[in-house]
């Protein structure tokens, strides 16, 4: 089965996942995820995300990591990016390996969907818009091979209040997601809690 969003680096084989394949300003880099420095469970959701039909449909996977949730409740996008978990690489030193036995530069394949687009390279990158969207700090570990990256915003910063909003989104779906699997809980077992709580009653009475 060929997957979309999985590579490798040239120089090592190493593997990895791109999230963006371009960047504002900068449409010759990719922001990447090395899976082999990943901790198991976020190794597995990420790949599960990666293979998923939302993951194959998405044509960047960072629109994916966006809606999607680390097994400690982090936000994937958000989660890996205040970790360092995500580098900045040249795309020609990626290659894209949708199945094992093809191989294509990032590069080059950045220059196929532009041609297909009828664009430039440089206008598939993210406007400021976009990638502002996805960060709130900047990552706080890095290699001296691969530095991370920092997306301006038009105002080179996010606000506290850009972030707070940010924040209340994410606590609003998880609100929502624990509310259901409370209601959902509550239809499998409803009369348990009370049933209890009447022997109590009896016992003290």
């Amino acid at each position: 089965m060929a997957l979309k969003h999985v590579g490798r680096t040239k120089a090592n084989r190493q593997r990895l996942v791109v999230a963006y394949r371009t960047l504002p300003n900068d449409p010759y880099s990719a922001l990447v995820i090395p899976t082999a420095s990943l901790p198991a469970d976020e190794h597995d959701a990420l790949m599960k995300a990666v293979e998923s039909a939302a993951g194959q449909e998405a044509n960047e996977f960072y629109e994916v990591m966006q809606r999607t949730y680390l097994p400690d409740g982090r936000n994937m996008l958000a989660g890996f990016h205040t970790r360092g978990q995500m580098r900045k690489m040249a795309t020609n030193a990626i290659e894209m390996t949708p199945d094992t036995r093809s191989s294509v530069p990032l590069n080059e394949l950045n220059e196929i969907i532009a041609q297909q687009k009828g664009v430039a390279v440089e206008d598939l990158a993210l406007t400021n818009e976009q990638a502002a969207q996805a960060y709130t700090t900047s990552p706080t570990a890095q290699t001296p091979a691969e530095e991370p990256v920092v997306v301006e915003t038009q105002s080179d910063v996010i606000t506290d209040e850009q972030l707070a909003a940010q924040y209340r989104s994410q606590a609003d779906a998880l609100f929502k997601e624990a509310k259901k699997l409370r209601e959902q809980a509550d239809e499998l077992a409803p009369t348990k809690k009370r049933t209890t709580k009447k022997k109590e009653e009896s016992v003290e009475g």
